[in-house]
């Protein structure tokens, strides 16, 4: 019986000092884990960083990978995300070819996902957009016949809803131990 393959989202707070993202990244690297979005920012807590790891794999596995970095000096806590408690959001920005005569379709299109022009110049529109993976998808999906020139997402980042935050860790699930 072959095991489930499907995406997690690992949360972290370690210590906001260098190398600790090289470390991090470096185990999941050796476990042979592709990291397909990756988030790092500041927090309300200075000495603290926040990590948001998406990846896919089996879920034994994930779970031995999670207790290694618990192990590791820097991280402070850590846990997987439950998607239906938690909010997803990500920034994309997206530069496209547009002609004076194919503007008024893209603004449509940006209307319908509530996306913002942020840039125009002669030949081309930056287009921002904030929303649920899945929604900016789904919008580049409809954006792609204009032609993307060029385009930059930040990565997942990712708070529970309610009263728990990552510290306590109650919104990530204690099953990790």
């Amino acid at each position: 019986m072959t095991a489930e393959i499907k995406k997690y989202t690992i949360g972290a707070l370690v210590s906001n000092k260098s190398g600790v993202l090289t470390r991090i990244s470096g185990l999941f690297a050796r476990r042979g884990y592709n990291i397909e979005s990756l988030s790092v920012c500041a927090t309300e807590d200075e000495e603290l960083s926040r990590m948001t790891i998406i990846l896919k794999g089996e879920e034994y596995v994930l779970y031995q990978l999670i207790k290694q970095l618990d192990k590791l000096e820097d991280v402070i806590k850590i846990g997987c995300a439950d998607e239906l408690d938690c909010v997803y959001r990500e920034l994309a920005l997206i530069k496209v070819a547009a002609s004076v005569d194919i503007r008024r379709q893209i603004v449509e299109a940006t209307e319908i996902y509530k996306a913002k022009v942020v840039d125009l110049s002669t030949d081309t529109m930056i287009l921002e957009i904030t929303d649920a993976p899945e929604i900016i998808d789904a919008f580049v999906k409809v954006i792609k016949p204009f032609k993307i020139l060029e385009m930059q997402r930040t990565g997942v980042t990712v708070l529970a809803r309610g009263t728990h935050t990552l510290k306590d860790r109650d919104c990530y699930g204690d099953n990790v131990n």
